[in-house]
């Protein structure tokens, strides 16, 4: 493992990865191990869609795919923000399924399928791991 790409990396790559590995730790434990509407749940979800977000509008700044221009993974900033509106507009209704759907929604693409997609050849996470 080689961390001297991520020391070399743009402030907007170190920002977005110091709040998108915290999130990601606190959507895991939301998603699989909290007890769903107790208090602790509440707070870390608060804190997870807060990461989430600074973690979207950060992502607008990195141009590094197409340099200098936004790049078709640059479409899951709308639908990242889309969804921590969704889950709280559902949570602040009592919709339980709703929000699940929002929030797991947020996961499995704001996350799981965002962060496949940054261990790509050529990428900073693959260059990190693989070399």
């Amino acid at each position: 493992m080689d961390f001297a790409p991520l020391a070399a990396a743009p402030l907007a790559i170190k920002i977005h990865l110091a709040t998108v590995l915290p999130a990601f730790v606190i959507g895991t434990w939301l998603i699989f191990f909290s007890t769903k509407g107790a208090r602790f749940h509440r707070l870390w979800g608060a804190i997870y869609l807060a990461l989430m977000t600074v973690t979207a509008i950060d992502a607008f700044f990195i141009r590094s795919i197409i340099p200098g221009q936004l790049s078709p993974i640059h479409l899951l900033i709308p639908l990242t923000l889309f969804g921590v509106v969704g889950a709280l507009w559902y949570a602040s209704r009592h919709n339980i399924s709703g929000h699940r759907n929002a929030m797991l929604g947020l996961y499995a693409g704001g996350i799981i399928l965002a962060g496949a997609l940054t261990f790509l050849p050529g990428r900073l996470m693959h260059r990190i791991f693989f070399g």
